[in-house]
């Protein structure tokens, strides 16, 4: 075994281990000690130097029976080398090899993925310039006496606008996911962004780990800011319910779930179990610091005015028409989430081995250019989605926008499913649990940050399209 040792400068007498390089072989000492010799644990041959083993030719290598009893001696020659590599570098030439080969399946999610918001951005636009303006044009005109006489009656979107601002069913629950949704996202943004200016690297065991746990910790804040701002908007009075829920209702269902899948590795009694010490750490982090940020940022939140909105709600709702089948919440939904799965499946594949098959994930570049094209087609398939549920007159829309992206990990639940059956040859019931476990609870998260971006974008997009159409 060859191990290179850096030093840090030529005064300096430590050094350090920048990496090492293995030569294994077997040696069949009786040939070493000659034929008709005989050697015990009292009286080992002598240690297998590589000079001493290339004496032998062709005999030197042991050929161990498997019908035969066999001693085997253990032994190891270490050969230390100064090299160049500095400490901070010493990950490199393991980090290229692991993405080596990977480079063109990386840049060909990525087209794939452009090609997708190609074809989104292309519908948008068409929405926008297009149907929007032909819309706009329609319902701002000033009718002639001819057609009011004719009484032609007004069909789209226009037509919901006393109940498009309407609140949704469940306006607190809703607030408590838009709020978590945006602590979330946060958390997702902020750790990628780390990783990709290298200051989570491989090299630093536990590390992104860390890192995202202390960033959704911290995105406490904008949690109950957006969470309290959301439900003043919908009207709501009860803004500290609406901070204690999004401070404990989401973070308790993923805690409870890792601590249910952390006994039964306990059960098993493997070293991978989390430490009871750091579930304390985690629960201190969770109710000292999440939790009073939380009520913090919604207190801001709250006490902040909202923006007026473009269109008074009416008091009665208005009849929403019979829906075609292909407009049933059901079929939009399972509809909305293909595309933004279509963009990061690729990437999913490398991120699932890298979390379940011990390898490294370090391109990082890679996955920033593929989280934008997410955000984008997230929010371009949830804007076109809303619009045409507008148009067939229903204004339900608040609850939809979040499953329409949202609905987007349900198809990286099932497709890690297959990618586990494909992958993953595992029998006993404990590796079962603990992969679908595992997996919930990462797409429940995600479900969580694709649900607040097409939230966002669909508010956006009402608001903008009603503060521009003239309300008799």
């Amino acid at each position: 075994m060859t191990i290179f040792h850096h030093q840090p400068s030529e005064d300096s007498e430590a050094a350090r281990v920048v990496g090492f390089e293995i030569e294994p072989f077997s040696v069949n000492h009786e040939a070493q000690l000659g034929k008709g010799k005989k050697w015990d644990d009292k009286n080992p041959p002598d240690l297998c130097q590589q000079e001493l083993v290339h004496k032998f030719d062709g005999d030197y290598p042991m050929k161990i029976g498997p019908k035969e009893k066999n001693s085997v001696v253990w032994t190891y020659d270490v050969r230390w080398e100064a090299s160049e590599i500095k400490w901070a570098s010493r990950w490199d030439v393991y980090l290229q090899y692991s993405s080596l080969g990977t480079e063109e399946v990386h840049w060909f999610s990525i087209v794939n993925s452009l090609l997708i918001v190609v074809f989104l951005s292309g519908m948008v636009a068409m929405i926008l310039v297009r149907a929007l303006h032909r819309d706009l044009t329609r319902y701002n005109r000033v009718p002639t006496e001819e057609e009011k006489a004719d009484e032609l009656e007004e069909t789209g979107w226009k037509l919901v606008h006393g109940d498009v601002f309407r609140p949704p069913q469940l306006p607190m629950l809703f607030s408590v996911t838009i709020g978590t949704g945006a602590q979330t996202f946060g958390m997702s943004l902020f750790t990628l962004f780390f990783a990709a200016i290298g200051f989570l690297s491989p090299a630093n065991r536990g590390s992104i780990m860390v890192a995202l746990l202390l960033i959704f910790v911290f995105m406490g804040i904008f949690a109950g800011y957006s969470s309290a701002r959301v439900y003043k908007m919908l009207q709501g009075k009860a803004w500290q319910r609406v901070a204690l829920l999004t401070a404990f209702l989401y973070p308790t269902i993923v805690f409870v779930g890792l601590f249910i899948l952390n006994l039964v590795v306990w059960a098993e009694g493997t070293t991978s179990a989390i430490p009871f010490g750091n579930i304390l750490a985690v629960l201190a982090l969770w109710f000292g610091v999440s939790v009073p940020l939380t009520f913090l940022g919604a207190y801001f939140g709250y006490k902040r005015d909202v923006d007026k909105l473009p269109c008074a709600t009416s008091d009665i709702p208005r009849q929403i028409p019979a829906q075609p089948w292909y407009m049933s919440p059901f079929v939009t939904v399972m509809v909305g989430g293909i595309l933004p799965f279509g963009a990061v499946f690729v990437e999913l594949y490398f991120i699932l081995s890298t979390l379940w098959l011990d390898s490294f994930y370090y391109v990082y570049g890679f996955l920033v250019l593929v989280a934008i094209i997410l955000i984008v087609t997230a929010a371009e398939i949830s804007i076109v989605l809303t619009y045409f549920q507008l148009c067939g007159e229903d204004y339900h829309w608040w609850w939809r926008s979040v499953f329409t992206s949202g609905s987007s990990a349900f198809y990286v639940f099932f497709y890690s499913m297959h990618w586990y059956s494909l992958k993953l040859h595992a029998t006993r019931f404990v590796t079962h649990a603990l992969f679908g476990g595992y997996m919930l609870i990462l797409s429940l998260l995600f479900f969580l940050a694709t649900g607040f971006i097409g939230y966002t974008a669909s508010h956006w997009f009402v608001i903008k399209i009603f503060s521009s159409v003239k309300v008799d």
